[in-house]
């Protein structure tokens, strides 16, 4: 908690990782060139040590992010000189940055749901056409 990033910022990371296993979101962070990927990589790592010594997970390769997200946290303001003897403010934010493991391989369809199949397509035409109110008729 009360990490220096900007939660707006840190959020893109979040859904970046969101439904990897920890190995491939550990990969995936190496890549991307912010500081606020460092951040999470090393809190994933910690997360993940604390999940097999204090949670009783059996093995450090079968976990997966059930679910990670940023809240907002303190915002300190401060000031600037600008010309003419006149200021302006500035505002610095911090973060509470969330990560929950789920042991196990992670779903198939996390993100996004299951593409529907043929017959399921045609059962919601179906369901939708008999639900329909046809306005002004007996």
């Amino acid at each position: 908690e009360n990490i220096k990033y900007s939660p707006k910022k840190f959020w893109y990371i979040c859904c970046l990782i969101r439904g990897l296993t920890v190995d491939e979101a550990v990969k995936q962070l190496s890549f991307v060139n912010k500081k606020g990927a460092l951040i999470a990589k090393e809190i994933l790592l910690e997360a993940q040590n604390i999940a097999l010594r204090e949670h009783n997970f059996e093995y450090r390769a079968n976990m997966h992010i059930g679910d990670c997200f940023v809240t907002k946290g303190l915002v300190l303001k401060g000031m600037r000189k600008h010309a003419f003897f006149r200021f302006g403010e500035i505002r610095y934010f911090y973060s509470h940055f969330f990560v929950a493991l789920v042991e196990g391989p992670p779903p198939k369809h996390f993100l996004i749901p299951a593409p529907m199949t043929g017959k399921e397509k045609l059962d919601a035409y179906v369901k939708q056409l008999r639900q329909r109110n046809i306005k002004f008729s007996l």
